[in-house]
C-alpha cells in the first residue's frame, strides 16, 4: 500500500529546554497536524530558576546556522529534485540581528510560498540595548518577507504603534499590521484583554474574524504562541487557506491549554497533543 508523502514544514527557531516552547513546541505542532517538521535551530534557551526563572540565551554561531539553511534547502529545496517541495517555513526566536541577517539571506535565495512570523521581539532576560537593536532589525528585514504573522498582545502594539486595550483596539492593530507588512494577520489578544473569551483577530486585507474560545484560566501558558504559529505553518503546508490555518490553529491551541503540563516551574505548558486526549 502507497501512502501520499506529508507536506514539509521547516521552523527557524531556538530550543528551549523545558520542551515547553519554542523549537520543540514548533516539531511537535507539526506531527500532530500530520506534517514532516524540520528544524534548523537558531540559540539555546534555557530558563534559570536561579534568576527567577528569566532566559539564558546562547546564539549560534552564524556559520552553523547557515551551513543548516543550506542542508535543508538542499535535500528540500526547489531546485532539490525532492518529490515532495518545501514551501512553507516559520521564524521563531531568531535573537540577535547577526542571525537576523542570516536568515533574511537564506529567505530570499529560497523562496518559500509561505513565511509565518512569531516575531519574538523580547527575550527576557535579554540586555535591553541588544533587544531593542534585534527589535529593529527584525521589523526592518524579516517582517517584509512574511506573508502571515502572529503578535501577542505586546507584539502588535509594538508592530502597530498602538496602545490595545479592548477588541476594538486588536482589530485596529491587526489592520495596521497589515497595512506595514502586506501580510494575513493573526493578532492575539489571549487571556491580556478583559472578558470571559480568549479573542484573536484574523485580518488579511479582505477579511476580519475574530476567533474567540472561553479563556481557560486567567494566566498565560508557555508554548501557546509557539504553536498556534506552528498550527498555522502546518495548515499552510497541506493547502489550507490564511483564514482555514488561523482557525484550525485557534482550535489546536485551545485544546492544548485545556490539557496543560505542569511542572516545577512557575509556569504551565501547552501539550499540543491536547487535542487527541
Amino acid at each position: 500500500m502507497t501512502t501520499k508523502a506529508p507536506a514539509l514544514a521547516l521552523t527557524i527557531a531556538g530550543s528551549e529546554a523545558t520542551g515547553g516552547a519554542g523549537a520543540q513546541a514548533d516539531l511537535k505542532t507539526f506531527q500532530e497536524l500530520g506534517v514532516f517538521g524540520i528544524v534548523n535551530l537558531t540559540c539555546i534557551v534555557s530558563f534559570d530558576p536561579k534568576d527567577n526563572w528569566n532566559h539564558r540565551f546562547v546564539p549560534l554561531d552564524q556559520q552553523v546556522i547557515a551551513d543548516q539553511l543550506e542542508a535543508t534547502t538542499a535535500a528540500y529545496g526547489a531546485a532539490s529534485g525532492a518529490p515532495t517541495v518545501l514551501e512553507t517555513v516559520k521564524i521563531g526566536m531568531l535573537g540577535s540581528p547577526a542571525t537576523i541577517t542570516t536568515v533574511e539571506t537564506a529567505l530570499k535565495v529560497a523562496g518559500f510560498k509561505n513565511v509565518v512570523l512569531d516575531p519574538v521581539l523580547i527575550c527576557k532576560g535579554q540586555e535591553p540595548g541588544h533587544a531593542l537593536d534585534t527589535d529593529a532589525a527584525l521589523k526592518a528585514q524579516i517582517l517584509p518577507l512574511a506573508t502571515f504573522v502572529t503578535p501577542n498582545h505586546f507584539e502588535a502594539e509594538s508592530l502597530s504603534g498602538m496602545s490595545i486595550n479592548n477588541l476594538e483596539d486588536l482589530k485596529a492593530a491587526a489592520r495596521k499590521i497589515h497595512e506595514i507588512s502586506g501580510a494575513a494577520v493573526l493578532a492575539k489578544g489571549g487571556v491580556r484583554l478583559e472578558g470571559a473569551n480568549a479573542v484573536d483577530v484574523f485580518f488579511d486585507g479582505e477579511t476580519l474574524e475574530v476567533l474567540s474560545a472561553p479563556k481557560v484560566g486567567d494566566v498565560a501558558v508557555s508554548g501557546a504562541g509557539c504553536s498556534l504559529a506552528a498550527a498555522v505553518t502546518a495548515e499552510l503546508a497541506k493547502g489550507a487557506t490564511p483564514l482555514e490555518a488561523a482557525r484550525t490553529a485557534k482550535a489546536f491551541v485551545t485544546e492544548g491549554i485545556k490539557n496543560r503540563v505542569s511542572s516545577g516551574a512557575p509556569f504551565t505548558a501547552l501539550w499540543q497533543g491536547g487535542a487527541g486526549s
